[in-house]
């Protein structure tokens, strides 16, 4: 199925994906700040930084979760598709794979992590963090390359 006609969606619905990308786009450089915190010993701002992280992505989901309610509400669509050909039709379709499989465990993962943050039981926060941080910081970043991909890579009908 095709995406109808942006165009039939209400103007705040159309704007969503750009805004969920730049959500995508904060979360990346509140992750990458909150590491350089607690690199440099900041440990008060790493966790204002990193709630402020884990935050941006549950107004993300809300957002995200919206826009595809509203999709389906105005369009009877679930989602747009992808319109590229060739090499790159692969490259995205294993881009959105991975980070779709990978977004179902981050909040679990940035939940767990957090809580072991919050109680100072630094052990155990440490070692699930540094498996949190780099799936979350892909989720964010391919988040946004997905975004471009799909609004704004040209396809064969406008080159």
């Amino acid at each position: 199925m095709m995406l109808a006609d942006s165009a039939e969606l209400p103007g705040w619905l159309a704007a969503l994906p750009a805004i969920n990308a730049s959500l995508n786009g904060l979360s990346t450089l509140l992750l990458i700040f909150g590491l350089w915190l607690v690199k440099t010993g900041r440990k008060d701002a790493h966790r204002n930084v990193m709630l402020g992280a884990f935050a941006v992505s549950v107004i993300f989901l809300g957002c995200y979760l919206t826009y595809h309610q509203g999709l389906h509400h105005f369009t009877g669509e679930h989602g747009k598709a992808f319109t590229g050909t060739g090499a790159i039709r692969y490259v995205y379709y294993a881009i959105l794979i991975s980070h779709v499989v990978l977004a179902a465990v981050v909040p679990v993962l940035a939940i767990i992590t957090i809580v072991r943050g919050l109680k100072a039981d630094w052990e155990r926060h440490r070692r699930i963090a540094k498996l949190t941080f780099p799936i979350w910081l892909y989720v964010s970043i391919t988040g946004v390359v997905i975004y471009l991909m799909l609004y704004h890579l040209p396809t064969g009908a406008d080159s």
